[in-house]
């Protein structure tokens, strides 16, 4: 029976680009999805870009933009960077589409009709230097459950869920300024009415044995807190209908994506929007990380029942990606963008590490870069490609052998342990499957080897007898291929063109082909350039001076930020500068920063700024307090992931770290302007 199944991979945000972290989940999406289409499955992929909240809103007041001109160029990047990572969407929307907007609007009518929104007004912290107030991911402060520091509004490493209002020391990420509180009208979810639900849904076996447990013990044996689903303006995203001067939070019109992505392709492909999304007999698969089990898990399926829409069969979820058995950092050089990695190595050796550390658990996955390049050059290379490389350039002018010879039972012995391979598959053990196809992978060399048909090439009445080795040696890599074809679409490509042969279905891999023409035989895979490894590392570990754009140094030479001005300009150009005095009231370092240090300025009276300089390198912070500097003033803010910057101190130097701040002489004023 064919099964109809709909699969998402979580939305990523449109305010950054992929990196090797995200591509955990989105590979191992994409080969799941491959397998089920193998299996003759009718299924659909659906993804897209997470666009609404304050940091797009922020982000496009820094940059001069409009919050659509980003979500486009963004939207473009992403699926450049899937494409060339052999990930294939069906479709791939934005959550910014009048579709979802609709199905938003569908949802909260539902939720209205079953007596779940609660209006109260409250107190939330409010940035009054941004003049905002903040979501729960703008800021951070000391865990109210654990009391460890530096946690963000909405929850703990520890795994506690609390109000922002709740932190100690709690900060603006934003300015780094302390927040006040402010009262707002916000709309609730009251789930607690639907906690009876929530439990049987939990335990019906849609989730992992750990996640259930978790959700168990940290919410559904105690009274299920309302869920806060509005934010008040300024706000980016879609208002509600009903609540005017109000915005659905991003976590409301996040996962409703996923029905208005889907919408939006059943429109192009002409497929029936509520056979998939009001149908119980359709599976809807989502694959998420875990630190988003909390909305996937409760919220979610609250929405869905309330609208009468098709609830998940099956929510998958991982862990994160640890390099070297650590947090991916920039300044070791292990925060790795998607496109960094792919000017450099091969996309398939990614592909297939991370298959072999996948078990279906939420385990975190560890890629080791010697591990990597170790499991590759031995599996891909010395075990798979190696069958091919051996035997196809011996059949080239003779094609297989008409029948299939007798192998001594591998090829059966193949098909057999095929069943064991798809039941893997099928529940994300991808290490196991990996694992059970180089042991095919094994005994088959092992024949190539006992047979050594480069013996027979010269012997003119063995010819017969190497056609038929032949024939077994690439009917056995063809086996192997179809089974890692989700995991490696690419080689399963270049095997059709060297067999001659297209493989369909997952059952081609209990048919032996034979007769057909064998092709020139070109490598398949080459093994891993160790400096390839090398140059995607240190080319990581600069990525955070290209984004850097807080200090002015006059040589062109050794400028790493986009140049303020560039060649020859006017006077009226210049005087368009306003170059002020500035007293250095506070100076930190920057937690996570090479180079930065995070500087209060104050221009005079009440007017201070922060900055952020990268002299870091010659300055110590306890130096620089009670400093005059020279600061642009007006240069436009620019949000960065540390805070926002409102200026840039003026600075000279030679590049690497001679870097000398300019300072004006004894008797100038903070907030004088220079002539």
């Amino acid at each position: 029976m064919v099964r109809r199944i709909l699969v998402t991979s979580g939305l990523p945000y449109a305010n950054g680009h992929i990196h090797i972290g995200h591509l955990v989940e989105y590979i191992q999406t994409d080969i799941w999805v491959r397998f089920q289409k193998l299996m003759g499955n009718d299924v659909t992929f659906i993804c897209g870009d997470d666009t609404h909240g304050t940091t797009m809103m922020l982000r496009a007041r820094s940059e001069g933009r409009t919050e659509e001109e980003i979500i486009a160029a963004m939207h473009e990047a992403h699926l450049c960077d899937f494409t060339g990572f052999g990930i294939e969407f069906d479709f791939y929307g934005t959550t910014h589409s009048e579709e979802n907007r609709l199905i938003c609007t569908e949802i909260w009518s539902a939720l209205r009709q079953a007596g779940l929104v609660v209006e109260s007004e409250i107190e939330q912290l409010y940035d009054t230097e941004a003049n905002t107030f903040l979501a729960d991911r703008f800021v951070k402060g000391t865990c109210p459950v654990c009391g460890k520091k530096d946690q963000f509004g909405d929850n703990c490493e520890c795994g506690a869920h609390y109000s922002p209002t709740d932190l100690t020391d709690a900060v603006s990420t934003i300015t780094g300024t302390k927040p006040v509180l402010r009262k707002a009208k916000h709309l609730f979810v009251d789930i607690e009415k639907e906690h009876k639900f929530l439990d049987e849904w939990v335990h019906s076996g849609v989730l992992q044995p750990e996640i259930t447990n978790y959700l168990t013990g940290q919410f559904l044996n105690n009274k299920l807190r309302s869920w806060d689903v509005s934010r008040p303006a300024p706000y980016f995203g879609f208002e509600i209908p009903d609540s005017a001067g109000n915005y659905w939070y991003v976590w409301f019109d996040a996962p409703s994506g996923y029905i208005g992505s889907t919408w939006q392709w059943c429109k192009l492909s002409g497929r029936n929007f509520d056979e998939i999304w009001r149908n119980n007999s359709t599976e809807v698969h989502h694959f998420i990380g875990k630190d988003i089990t909390y909305f996937h898990t409760l919220f979610w399926p609250t929405m869905l029942k309330a609208a009468g829409l098709t609830l998940p069969r099956k929510v998958h979820v991982h862990g994160f990606l640890t390099v070297n058995g650590e947090k991916m950092a920039k300044r070791r050089g292990t925060f790795i963008l998607a496109a960094t990695y792919l000017k450099h190595l091969n996309p398939d050796y990614l592909r297939y590490f991370y298959a072999t550390k996948t078990s279906g658990r939420v385990d975190d996955l560890d890629l080791n870069f010697e591990e990597l390049e170790s499991r590759v050059n031995s599996d891909l290379v010395g075990n798979l490609v190696n069958l091919a490389s051996r035997t196809a350039k011996f059949v080239q002018h003779t094609g297989l052998s008409s029948r299939y010879p007798d192998d001594g039972g591998l090829f059966e012995q193949g098909a057999v342990v095929g069943k064991e391979i798809a039941e893997a598959y099928e529940n994300c053990d991808f290490g196991k499957a990996i694992r059970l196809i180089m042991e095919c992978g094994n005994r088959a060399n092992k024949f190539i080897e006992d047979n050594a048909p480069w013996s027979m090439r010269s012997d003119s009445g063995r010819a017969s007898e190497l056609q038929d080795i032949c024939t077994i040696g690439l009917n056995l890599f063809r086996q192997m291929v179809i089974y890692l074809a989700p995991v490696l679409p690419k080689l399963k490509s270049e095997a059709e063109k060297l067999l001659n042969t297209k493989i369909q279905n997952w059952t081609d891999s209990c048919k032996p082909v034979k007769g057909v023409s064998i092709s020139q035989y070109k490598h398949l895979i080459t093994r891993v350039d160790h400096a390839a490894i090398e140059r995607i590392i240190e080319e990581s570990k600069q990525q955070d001076a290209t984004i850097n754009p807080v200090i002015f140094q006059d040589s062109d030479d050794v400028l790493k930020a986009e140049p303020l001005l560039e060649g020859k300009i006017s006077i009226d150009d210049f005087t368009k500068v306003d170059l002020r005095v500035a007293r250095v009231i506070e100076a930190s370092e920057v937690e996570g920063a090479r180079k930065l240090l995070r500087l209060r300025l104050s221009f005079g009276g009440n007017e201070s700024r922060q900055v952020f300089a990268g002299i870091k390198s010659a300055y110590k912070p306890e130096e620089l307090v009670g400093r005059l500097v020279v600061c642009v003033a007006n240069l436009q803010p620019r949000q960065m992931k540390f805070g926002l910057s409102e200026g840039m101190v003026v600075a000279a130097g030679l590049g690497g770290d001679e870097i000398f701040l300019i300072s004006p002489d004894n008797g100038a004023k903070p907030g004088m302007r220079l002539h």
